[in-house]
């Protein structure tokens, strides 16, 4: 998951998670010994097992070749199974005030086999829409049962992207609430679920909508249990499936590393449309812990997140780094029960601190590679706690090899850049679409005929690999880039605005501040004739593209600069972007004396927020999300604000503001001592 917070031909397109979670030791060893672990779990020693290598050997002769102690693939329905014939009683979701136990889970997933009947069969992808909650793990658990694909769609998803995907794919049946359904399936026919009602982000009702009219032609292969979708350059994302048996060696890892057992108590925290919470959801059952889903707004404050792990006595938690990177700026807290931080999404940019108690994991894998694969473990004892350089991603987890290669395919000698290729138990079965599936899964190279490894996944990251075996990330060979901890394909954002009947076409650029953070510029041309508003514009791209990837500011343009090869000249767009200060077209009439005529808590409000966005033209009367706000944006103003007035603001204070002058008049109510006796 260090996406968070590039490519030769053929790329391969990582998922929209990217750098995914997970753990890891990474002691700084790397060794040759090829023995197996235990079969019942992968072991992980922290330790990258690499080939033809030895300690003190010329780096410049060993090939960046590494592989993960040996995994033998095991259960994941089976260990749940287990753990409910175990210990019936014991908690197994902690859902705000209710508690279910593994019996509970068990009946309830039952009950949804049930009422599902033989309309849902084995291999069938089944897009749920629903989330964090007692509801998604009982259809987790259920889909399992019957063999069915549970592809996580999230609980709000854009109605046209859902249709894009059913029309691709064919999804037997979308299950959630009925009112976030796309048109089709709102008017299909609706099977009642006994789906759990209540607890955090419960659905107000729970169906299974099969739609009236026809379906996608690509099924899942043989043997998956759940699909994700990632970024695709055509505007239509893209499936990638996972068997069974590749998500229980990161399960088996991840129990051993970290430890997670009966009595603790295991976060439900990341977004549902992203694969790193099968990695939270599966741990925590396939380990009799109890998970405890996330209420949203842990999601847009770093301080109601560390009162929410507190709250609720989390032992073991995942998280994406940009929702971290506040965390590590303050003191860390030093009441907490928890044990275990995974960490990705994005890049890490320091180390944590002597303060943190917990052992954070900097974590990174594709979807393509199930969930995680290289992890990095801090601890705030270690000598280099603190450190204000970027970490490793690290090494290799069980299961796992790991290849940094040329353009040609070929490894390059350690120390030296190349892209990261992955393979071994880890690898996803492939794309729904077999043609993709057989330009990004290439054939291994002949290095690797010792180790009975024949594919790898090209991920398109830059990596180096270091003499033990770790890997540093350098950065993407094509031109994805992570925003809030989402891999984003411009290509996809140009497309979607190009479904858009006004306009004729869009090019995205990507604009980076100096603490290297991430923002989507269109560049847009209307069709002849048409002058449409930004604002319209981004409110139409919400329907296809997730939050990340709406662009922070929209340019109305009559054409694009070309280089010598007649190409868009996207250097010359950011450029003319950083020229002009990323002001953004404004989609109402900006007041010139905003800041002349504001207190000052309202010149602080005003400018942090359009510092943090990159948009000068941002006024006080606008609404916090209409200006382009994210969940990670948020987090970053609260921790100003706080900093600055030391009142500290709720994420929802921030919310539920009409706009930036109500919140800095919430700020100044807050720090105005009232009289004595009022």
């Amino acid at each position: 998951m260090t996406q968070s917070p590039t490519l030769p031909v053929a790329p391969a397109t990582p998922a929209d998670t990217g750098h995914a979670t997970g753990t890891a030791h990474s002691t700084g060893t790397a060794h040759s010994t090829g023995t197996a672990q235990s079969t019942g779990t992968a072991q992980s020693t922290g330790t990258a097992q690499s080939t033809g290598t030895a300690h003190g050997t010329d780096t410049a002769a060993v090939p960046s070749i590494a592989h993960g102690p040996a995994a033998e693939p095991t259960g994941v329905l089976a260990r749940f199974e287990e753990q409910a014939r175990r210990d019936p009683q014991a908690p197994a979701v902690i859902d705000g005030t209710r508690t279910w136990t593994y019996q509970d889970l068990d009946a309830a997933a039952a009950r949804v086999v049930a009422a599902l009947g033989d309309r849902v069969r084995p291999g069938d992808l089944v897009g749920v829409c629903l989330d964090r909650s007692t509801a998604l793990v009982v259809t987790a658990v259920a889909l399992a049962r019957i063999g069915a694909v549970y592809l996580p769609l999230g609980p709000r998803p854009g109605e046209r992207r859902t249709q894009a995907v059913t029309e691709d794919l064919d999804v037997a049946c979308l299950i959630g609430d009925p009112g976030v359904l796309p048109e089709a399936h709102r008017g299909g026919e609706h099977t009642p679920l006994p789906l759990p009602t209540d607890g955090v982000n419960a659905p107000a009702a729970a169906v299974a909508a099969f739609a009236g009219s026809g379906r996608g032609t690509r099924r899942a292969p043989e043997g998956a249990l759940y699909a994700v979708l990632t970024s695709g350059s055509t505007g239509r994302p893209k499936a990638v499936a996972v068997a069974e048996p590749s998500l229980s060696v990161a399960l088996d890892w991840y129990r051993a590393e970290t430890g997670l057992a009966p009595g603790d108590r295991q976060s439900l925290l990341i977004g549902v449309a992203f694969d790193p919470h099968l990695l939270e959801l599966w741990a925590g059952l396939t380990s009799g812990a109890a998970l405890v889903p996330a209420p949203d707004d842990t999601r847009w404050d770093s301080h109601v997140l560390t009162d929410w792990w507190r709250d609720t006595g989390l032992t073991h938690a995942v998280a994406a780094t940009p929702t971290i990177e506040p965390l590590l700026d303050r003191p860390w807290p030093q009441d907490l029960k928890l044990r275990h931080l995974v960490v990705g999404g994005d890049r890490m940019r320091r180390r944590p601190g002597a303060d943190v108690t917990a052992t954070v994991h900097n974590a990174y894998g594709p979807a393509e590679a199930t969930v995680v694969t290289t992890t990095h473990a801090m601890r705030g004892t270690d000598p280099e706690a603190g450190d204000p350089t970027p970490p490793p991603i690290g090494t290799a987890l069980p299961g796992v090899t790991l290849v940094v290669t040329d353009d040609e395919g070929r490894p390059v000698a350690r120390g030296q850049d190349g892209e990261l290729r992955v393979g071994g138990h880890c690898l996803a079965l492939g794309y729904l679409d077999p043609e993709l599936t057989a330009r990004r899964f290439t054939k291994a190279p002949r290095e690797l005929a010792p180790s009975g490894i024949d594919r790898l996944y090209r991920t398109g990251d830059r990596v180096r690999m270091n003499a033990d075996g770790s890997l540093d990330f350098l950065g993407r060979l094509d031109d994805q880039v992570k925003i809030s901890g989402v891999r984003i394909e411009p290509a996809e954002v140009e497309a979607a605005f190009e479904q858009d009947h006004r306009v004729r076409s869009a090019v995205v650029t990507v604009l980076r501040d100096s603490s290297g953070h991430s923002r989507l510029v269109a560049h847009v041309r209307p069709a002849e004739g048409d002058q449409p508003a930004t604002g319209d514009l981004l409110a139409a791209v919400r329907a296809w593209l997730p939050e990340q990837a709406v662009p922070a500011a929209v340019r109305i343009v009559d054409g694009y600069p070309l280089d010598a090869n007649g190409k868009v000249d996207r250097v010359a767009l950011v450029a003319r972007e950083e020229a002009r200060g990323s002001a953004p077209v404004p989609s109402r009439t900006v007041t010139p004396d905003d800041l002349a005529a504001a207190t000052a808590t309202e010149r602080l409000v005003l400018t942090t927020v359009r510092d943090l966005l990159g948009r000068p033209g941002t006024g006080l009367g606008d609404h916090f999300t209409d200006a382009g706000g994210t969940s990670v944006v948020a987090a970053r103003l609260l921790a100003i604000v706080e900093r600055e007035t030391g009142v500290r603001p709720r994420a929802h204070e921030l919310l539920l503001s009409t706009d930036l002058r109500a919140f800095a008049a919430l700020l100044d109510q807050r720090r105005t001592p009232r009289p004595e006796g009022a």
